[in-house]
């Protein structure tokens, strides 16, 4: 099967350190490879991949200090994708809105992972596109007001492997939270719930220039490098290091969270992890097996005294069986067969039926 993948620019696919979906992305191309098709990747030329890579810009765009507008970038990149759209047997986007109009455009399927959340704004696009192929990363993200033509759900999926596991926590004992430092993914309700425990707790993720004025009056202020310790950006290792040895990760979300990475990468290092129950979380986490929903700060702080009670190994495994690339490449192989042969049926049919008429 000839395939196109169209990752973001602003990121390398895998990203060296923050980057869900260029991490998913990265992980589903190389399967790919590994399985036998033919695969072209469509990301910055900085991005590490077994595909056949195109890029339209030596480097992610965030890193890129002369860019002024990255949205003619991605003009630049759809572009490539579209006029070669011919040459692949489906295009598989991860650019959310951005690949719509030009999907409707050419005779070659594409599948849109729907890797965000739905706003007043991209709904009028959605709507307007609800009859192309979309793929949920979790059930509670879809939207059956929009009535959009859900393919299937397909989990995010990490290299278990390539996780160290960590049998127990490390001494002294601390919480871990990882994530951007912003209002939707909860920093502040992590510092309270370590506050209000009198347990250490340690943060890492990238600040979004979005996000300043927020880290610098809600979080920077609790940094004490002591009970508070907050330790930037972290890359895989550090990632592995920070959960693998916390007594708890800490996913105090405040929003409808469409998946969320680091709950699996919490529990593949061994980590049972404490989450509002919103979004995806109650379809990532086995509640009371790997970790805990939690309806308020009090719930959470109360599932703080039940960790114990938990199996590390469980928390590993639960992954593997759930998780794993593997199942998350044999979803969208699935995928990819049902939408091409939907539109060889069409195409067929549609023959048949001009030959008849």
């Amino acid at each position: 099967m000839k395939i196109a993948q169209i990752a973001p620019l602003w990121e390398r696919v895998p990203p060296p350190a923050y980057g869900g979906i260029e991490l998913v992305v990265g992980l589903l191309t190389d399967e790919l490879v590994r399985r036998g098709h033919e695969v072209t990747l469509f990301a910055s030329g900085d991005s590490l991949t077994l595909a056949k890579l195109v890029s339209v810009h030596p480097r992610a765009l965030r890193l890129d200090p002369t860019i002024r507008d990255s949205s003619i970038y991605e003009f630049l990149q759809l572009a490539s994708v579209y006029e070669k759209a011919a040459d692949f047997d489906i295009i598989h986007s991860h650019m959310g809105v951005a690949t719509l109009t030009s999907a409707n455009l050419v005779t070659t399927p594409t599948v849109h992972t729907l890797h965000g959340i739905f706003t007043p704004d991209n709904e009028k696009i959605f709507q307007h596109c609800r009859k192309q192929p979309y793929i949920a990363i979790s059930n509670s993200q879809r939207e059956p007001r929009l009535e959009l033509n859900y393919v299937d759900t397909v989990y995010n999926g990490i290299d278990v492997s390539s996780y160290e596991f960590y049998p127990q926590p490390i001494e002294p004992s601390y919480l871990a939270f990882l994530g951007r430092m912003s209002p939707e993914k909860g920093p502040h309700l992590a510092i309270e719930i370590a506050q209000k425990t009198g347990r250490n707790l340690k943060l890492a993720g990238k600040v979004d220039l979005v996000d300043l004025e927020y880290f610098d009056q809600k979080i920077k202020p609790y940094i004490d490098g002591k009970q508070i310790e907050y330790l930037g950006e972290a890359n895989h290792l550090q990632k592995n290091a920070l959960m693998g040895g916390a007594y708890a990760t800490l996913f105090p979300i405040t929003w409808r969270e469409p998946f969320g990475l680091v709950m699996v990468e919490s529990m593949a290092s061994g980590t049972p992890v404490i989450a509002m129950r919103m979004g995806s979380a109650a379809e990532v986490i086995g509640n009371g097996k790997t970790g805990f929903l939690c309806d308020n700060i009090e719930e959470c702080i109360n599932s703080i005294d039940k960790i114990d009670g938990l199996n590390r190994y469980a928390c590993r495994q639960y992954v593997e069986e759930n998780f794993s690339v593997r199942q998350m490449t044999d979803g969208y192989e699935a995928v990819y067969q049902k939408v091409i042969g939907e539109k060889l049926a069409q195409k067929n049919g549609y023959s048949r039926s001009v030959l008849v008429s």
